[in-house]
Parts: C-alpha cells; sequence; structure tokens
C-alpha cells in the first residue's frame, strides 16, 4: 500500500521535484483576513515553492501539499473563530514535504496561487475560500439563533500500562510497573472527572491484561479526543531516569531508546490501521491517500498535545528527554485519535522507583498530566466541545 501511495506522489509531483542539494523551502507564518465575499488565508514563505491541492469530504477538509518544505512557524495564533475553518493541522509527507489540512465547517471554492516577493513582502502561497452553497437560501433564523450549543465533554481515553499476566518492569525492590502506573492513571482520572467538560475512561481500572489491539478499540470505541497510555518501564541503562513523552513515529524511532521502548512495548503486530478507517470498500490508492493524510495529521497534533505534556511534567520531577520522542508503539497506532505513551519514570532506576511508589509522587505526576491535557484543549478545543463553546463566549465578548 505504502509503495503503491509514494509512486502515485512521485508521478503526480514529478514536475515539482527539487534539484539536488536545494535546501527546503520554510512555511514560516500563516495570516488570516476576511472580506464580504471571501476568507483570504495566506502562508508566508523563505522561498518559491510547489505546490498542490485537493478536498475531501464527511467531513469537509482542504488538503495542501508543499513539495520541499517544511514548517517553521505556528497556526495556533490564528483568529479561526466565526470562520469557516474550524482547525488547521500539519505534518510531514513524503520525502521532505509538508502536508497542510484545513478541517471545514463546510464545503469552499478554492481559489489559491503563489505571489512572488514584492514590496518588502516575501514569497507566499494565498488561499481565497468562498462559500460553495447558493447564495439565496431561505434560512430561519430563529432556529439558527435559537438551536443550543452541544457543549460536549471532550472524552479522554486513559490506558494504564501492563496489567495482570503482564507486569511490566520491577523494581529491585520488587515494585512492579503495573500497579504504580494504574494508581497515576486511576488520579488522572478522577482530576478530569472533576473538571467541567471533561470525560474519562480507563482502559482497566483494576489488575487485568488488556491486549494492544483492544486498548485503541477501547479509545476508538467511546470516540475518544485523545489517548494517553501511562508507563514506568526499565532502561538498558540502570542510569536513565526522568520522565518522557512519546508519539507514534511511521519511519524510524528518534533514538535508540526510542526504539528500545517501542520493541519493548508491542509485544504484538502493529495494528492495521486500513481496517479501522472502515475503508475495505475504497480503491486502494485512495485508501491509502486518505490512511496517510489522517495519520500524519493525527501524529502531528500528537507530537503538538505531546509537547504540551512535556512542559507540564518538566515542573515535577526531571526529563530523560527534554523533546517528544518517536517510534512505532502499536499501543499509539490509532489513525484518527491524537495519542501519547508517557514514560513516567524507570522502575530499573533506583531513585526513580523510590519517587513512583509514593502516594505524594504519583498525585503530582497526575496533576502534572491533567494541567499538560489541559492546556493542549484551551488551545486545540474540539468541535462541539464545552471548552469551544467557552472560548466563544470570551471572543463574543471581546
Amino acid at each position: 500500500m505504502h509503495r503503491r501511495h509514494l509512486l502515485n506522489w512521485m508521478l503526480a509531483s514529478a514536475a515539482f521535484a527539487l534539484p539536488f542539494g536545494v535546501s527546503a523551502t520554510q512555511i514560516r507564518n500563516a495570516r488570516l483576513w476576511r472580506s464580504d465575499d471571501k476568507l483570504r488565508l495566506v502562508f508566508d514563505l523563505s522561498g518559491p515553492v510547489q505546490y498542490k491541492t485537493f478536498s475531501l469530504s464527511a467531513p469537509e477538509r482542504l488538503i495542501i501539499d508543499l513539495s520541499g518544505a517544511t514548517l517553521s512557524g505556528d497556526f495556533s495564533q490564528l483568529a479561526l473563530g466565526n470562520t469557516v475553518i474550524r482547525s488547521i493541522r500539519s505534518g510531514h509527507f513524503g520525502q521532505g514535504d509538508t502536508r497542510i489540512v484545513l478541517d471545514l465547517c463546510a464545503a469552499v471554492q478554492l481559489n489559491s496561487f503563489l505571489l512572488p516577493p514584492q514590496d518588502g513582502q516575501g514569497d507566499r502561497l494565498v488561499l481565497d475560500l468562498r462559500s460553495a452553497a447558493p447564495m439565496h437560501i431561505a434560512v430561519a433564523p430563529e432556529a439558527s439563533i435559537d438551536k443550543p450549543h452541544p457543549k460536549r465533554d471532550i472524552i479522554v481515553v486513559v490506558d494504564p500500562g501492563h496489567g495482570g499476566k503482564d507486569p511490566g518492569a520491577v523494581a529491585a525492590k520488587g515494585e512492579r510497573e503495573k500497579d504504580v502506573v494504574l494508581s497515576i492513571a486511576q488520579l488522572l482520572a478522577k482530576r478530569l472527572k472533576r473538571e467541567k467538560g471533561f470525560d474519562v475512561k480507563l482502559v482497566r481500572n483494576d489488575d487485568f491484561f488488556v491486549p494492544l489491539r483492544k486498548r485503541v478499540e477501547i479509545a476508538r470505541k467511546h470516540n475518544a479526543d485523545m489517548f494517553i497510555s501511562v508507563h514506568a518501564d526499565a532502561a538498558p541503562r540502570l542510569t536513565a531516569s526522568g520522565a518522557s513523552v512519546y508519539c507514534l513515529s511511521e519511519g524510524g524511532a528518534t533514538s535508540a531508546t526510542a526504539r528500545f521502548m517501542a520493541q519493548r512495548e508491542n509485544g504484538a503486530d502493529l495494528l492495521g490501521a486500513t481496517s479501522l478507517l472502515n475503508l475495505k470498500d475504497k480503491d486502494p490508492m485512495l485508501a491509502g491517500v486518505i490512511l496517510d493524510m489522517s495519520m500524519n495529521a493525527t501524529i502531528a497534533a500528537s507530537l503538538q498535545l505531546g509537547s504540551t505534556v512535556l512542559g507540564s511534567l518538566a515542573g515535577i520531577t526531571t526529563l530523560h528527554q527534554k523533546r517528544v520522542e518517536q517510534a512505532g508503539f502499536a499501543v499509539l497506532k490509532s489513525p484518527d485519535v491524537p495519542s501519547i505513551l508517557v514514560e513516567t519514570g524507570f522502575m530499573s532506576n533506583a531513585r526513580d522507583s523510590q519517587r513512583l511508589v509514593t502516594a505524594r509522587h504519583q498525585q503530582a505526576v497526575a496533576d502534572g498530566l491533567f494541567d499538560g491535557l489541559q492546556r493542549y484543549f484551551q488551545k486545540n478545543p474540539p468541535l462541539n466541545s464545552y471548552i469551544a463553546w467557552q472560548q466563544q463566549q470570551k471572543n463574543a465578548k471581546a
């Protein structure tokens, strides 16, 4: 599937290939403004770029693929309220390319073009979005005004690693990872339940074994907005200590430790994600494109989530890595649910294990995880969620 998709991409973008040795163009910034008849989105670039666009429906999305480009800017500050754009996601695509996904509230008509440097401005990619709906539609004003906001809860699935016949890592004095992470997960779940706008599901709430495939299925069964797997593993070196956050990588691991952790945790084949998206009835090439787009966008969201959580943990415990690591964790391979795996410390390290078994440190870690999740969702509120409604109220008063 990957080879067919890669071949299709090469054929479609052969004319866009960059000469050997040419450095990648940077997507430095994005700007947004409205006029009476359109919404204009401008990407500021460090140089010229080749791009292509296409749209998908159910739900409505606009995809922009930029050949030989890397993202150095941040889209999180764009004021998307009361626009046709619900959210903007991005991720690596192909060999050194970037894919940007606009999640839309409705179908749009697109006019896109490149602008060369002029009047002190650099290269720019301009996207003009106009409503694709007919201009004259009879609408009952009362219905649109009075329709209540869903204000739904954000669903967080918390997965305490291991369990039952699988004890996970065992410390020198016999403390087991499965017990430590269950306690932390339960404390995190209690904290989430106390916060208005959140709901939480535990993959396990007792000492029993859950296969990796089942853990991912539980997240999708509950239509999770995010999935967090909590661990406290052993490392090859007894001196390894501190917390880490991991996301899925479709390629190689970002470090030897990440590769070791993924191999240790997986114990089962990586989940066949194509079946999860119900793509069996789709043309194989189309299915590959949709799956790749979904997975890349989900990984990008997971990296952003992981970075926020890692920042929160930095104030509570030492960090094993100061960046989010990536590897092929089976438990994170859900194509449409942002997912992270948090190593709260190493049971193989004497100092870490002594802290991890204490109720005080377990509570501190749970609070840190909650703080990271909350800050992420305040910046990226899911559609129709209570937090999204709160932000709409604030924007209306501003």
